[in-house]
């Protein structure tokens, strides 16, 4: 007897896939926050809302999943290792991402020539994002992966928090030896449930993308683009120069075809760019990344640690904007500030993981910090950092995806074979 297939799976034939889906529906955004703009701003709770939902089954899918990684390892000393590793990978690419931004905003200069004069400037709107500086230092971000309570971790959904309580469950169960073996089949239980929701959920994918683009065209508009056009087309030029100098090199050493790997995520992609937050996809990357031949422990520690300590597109973000807004108030920057400026958001770009505009908070506090370009001036790019976060997350999306495969060769638990025949279309992912 043949298997009966899902109710929806003859509708999904026929809408297409998803990518394509996602990609009708933001044209149609784009169309209707470029003729319509009052409506496509009043579309942004379609968006906003497919986030949320996304976000609310995060904390527990990690949860979940970082247990039954670590439950199948059995081996305190490889856990450990695979996080250093991730940790030295994250902090060497996240460095030469900043480098590179700082290269590229000094060779096209965006902002020499605007000799914006700051008293004729209305900062209101950026106030709201100064006052979180203060929460943005190194320190309250050390703290703040300490809990308040266990269920806290998971009602704020800190990444990080949560990923701290799953490490310690993981490795309490693997002491517990069989005794904590019903429990660890529990977790693998309730996390094929969660993803199971987040396939319901992904069908509302294009809604999402279209109610989140036409509200960024509708409120933003192609006025945005002209008025500091040569900044946003530079840093979209700098994340593509990034993905394809820095990343394309690394995948081609581990054996594997970068744009082979973009074709791979590419739905993931095109709701990253939509919407703006990586979170909304972070479920499927953890399915995906798992079926294209990587460990299952290593993928449930490097994404999650990588959505907080592997922000390429953000560094890259950072060092674009904080260089021209020194240059467009006249501010002079030798290359030992610099340099001394590359240092300061090798810090600030981890330590305001989760804080709401995390970009553009750790923007002002690396200025702030710094205490050479006045931190007033991040109101001058404020209305153009949804924009520019068109071009940070994917790359952040794309940084993580690559991140995870080395770090899984670098511990020897990449499955090669399986990782060509998936790259190539042979093997498709079970996703609904």
């Amino acid at each position: 007897m043949t298997q009966a297939k899902p109710k929806g799976f003859a509708a999904k034939r026929w809408l297409g896939p998803l990518w394509a889906q996602v990609l009708v529906a933001m044209a149609v955004g784009i169309a209707l926050g470029h003729f319509y703009p009052t409506l496509g701003v009043r579309m942004q709770p379609f968006g906003d809302a497919f986030i949320k939902a996304i976000r609310m089954l995060i904390a527990p899918i990690i949860f979940c999943t970082v247990i039954h990684g670590i439950a199948r390892m059995a081996d305190m000393a490889r856990v450990g290792r695979v996080a250093l590793k991730a940790i030295v990978y994250f902090e060497l690419v996240t460095t030469v991402a900043l480098a590179i931004g700082l290269i590229a905003v000094n060779l096209l200069q965006p902002g020499v020539g605007m000799n914006v004069d700051l008293r004729s400037v209305d900062t209101s709107a950026a106030q709201p994002y100064l006052a979180q500086t203060q929460h943005a230092d190194t320190v309250s971000f050390l703290m703040g992966i300490l809990p308040n309570s266990f269920i806290g971790a998971f009602a704020e959904g800190n990444v990080l928090q949560v990923l701290l309580l799953s490490v310690l469950c993981g490795v309490a169960l693997t002491w517990m030896g069989e005794r904590g073996r019903p429990l660890v089949e529990l977790t693998d239980t309730v996390s094929q449930m969660l993803f199971r929701i987040v396939g319901i959920v992904m069908w509302l994918a294009p809604i999402g993308a279209f109610g989140a683009i036409a509200f960024t065209v509708g409120k933003f508009g192609f006025g945005s683009l002209l008025s500091l056009g040569k900044l946003l087309g530079g840093f979209y030029l700098t994340c593509l120069v990034f993905v394809f100098c820095v990343l394309g090199p690394i995948a081609r050493i581990c054996g594997f075809s970068l744009l082979k790997l973009l074709r791979y995520i590419r739905e993931e992609l095109l709701i990253v760019f939509a919407t703006t937050s990586s979170e909304t996809v972070l479920p499927r990357m953890l399915t995906k990344l798992r079926h294209a031949g990587c460990d299952e422990g290593v993928v449930g520690l490097v994404i999650p640690t990588g959505y907080s300590f592997n922000l390429d597109g953000t560094c890259l973000y950072l060092a674009t904007a904080a260089v021209f807004l020194a240059q467009a108030t006249n501010t002079p920057l030798d290359i030992w500030q610099q340099l001394g400026l590359l240092g300061v958001l090798l810090l600030t770009s981890k330590g305001a993981a989760g804080i709401a505009g995390a970009a553009f908070v750790v923007l002002a506090a690396t200025l702030a910090s710094a205490g050479t370009i006045p931190v007033a001036s991040v109101a001058l790019i404020l209305g153009i950092h949804r924009l520019m976060s068109e071009g940070l997350t994917p790359t952040n999306l794309v940084g993580n995806a690559v991140a995870t495969i080395v770090v899984a060769k670098w511990e020897n638990a990449l499955d090669r074979d399986r990782l060509r025949r998936v790259l190539d279309g042979e093997d498709v992912p079970p996703l609904p």
